[in-house]
């Protein structure tokens, strides 16, 4: 297993101003589109967590990544629909492969990325694929539990999953924050073993940082939701993620 330091590597680049707001699907969601400077050296399809339509706490990161110079995709999707928003999820990948190449990205070799409940569902859709003919080339799962299962429309914990799957094993790339409150490190810490056990290439950051903070955001109780991060150890945090994804997505 590869451990990266936490904090920053490198610099960061320039991303083009403002995302595309693209839809998709048969029910009109909503995804947006970051878009590299120069040509994307990667394509990242990333899943937001558990609140619904929540595509816009994704995006400081994604911004973050496309000025590394990676083609960013972050869809709406809605987690409490009957389904648990697999539909959503599903039409989301079919929108990666008909339009990344639009935006210069590359669907054949593209990761999948998610965050929390989103982190859950890439697991998942790596071991268990939906779409025939299409499978990511890697996986970054940030801040997601892989060692239970409380909804059975997820599938089983990636922890037990990957023991039994028959698929052949991607890069598994782990972002989690030791102080996270809501998903706690040890899922992180527990299955990245486990799956590199099985033969999964596994690389896992940890940071000094919260469940917000790797995606570079914070919660405000004041406003009820997050906010883009303005505290330096979220901010630290959330740009090696952003490294993470650009590390995980630079493969040719």
């Amino acid at each position: 297993m590869t451990r990266w330091p936490p904090g920053m590597i490198g610099s960061m680049g320039d991303a083009m101003s403002g995302p595309v707001v693209a839809e998709y699907g048969t029910g009109g969601q909503l995804l947006d589109v970051y878009r590299p400077a120069g040509r994307p050296v990667g394509t990242v399809l990333l899943w937001h967590g558990r609140g619904s339509n929540e595509r816009w706490v994704l995006r400081p990161l994604a911004e973050s990544a496309a000025g590394l110079g990676v083609l960013v995709l972050v869809p709406d999707w809605l987690p409490g629909a009957p389904d648990a928003g697999w539909s959503q999820l599903h039409e989301s990948v079919d929108f990666l492969r008909a339009r990344a190449a639009d935006w210069g990205g590359d669907a054949d070799r593209a990761v999948l990325a998610g965050w929390s409940l989103g982190a859950r569902a890439a697991m998942a859709t790596v071991l268990r694929p939906p779409r025939e003919g299409w499978r990511p080339v890697a996986v970054v799962g940030i801040a997601g539990n892989y060692l239970t299962s409380s909804d059975p429309r997820m599938g089983p914990p990636a922890a037990e999953d990957v023991v039994g799957t028959a698929q052949t094993p991607v890069p598994l790339w782990l972002s989690h924050g030791s102080r996270d409150a809501s998903v706690d490190v040890r899922s992180a810490r527990e299955f990245a073993p486990i799956a590199e056990g099985r033969g999964w290439p596994v690389h896992y950051t940890e940071s000094p940082s919260d469940h917000a903070g790797v995606v570079l955001a914070e919660w405000d109780p004041g406003l009820g939701h997050c906010r883009p991060a303005t505290a330096e150890h979220a901010v630290r945090a959330g740009e090696s993620t952003a490294r993470m994804l650009a590390r995980a997505a630079a493969v040719r």
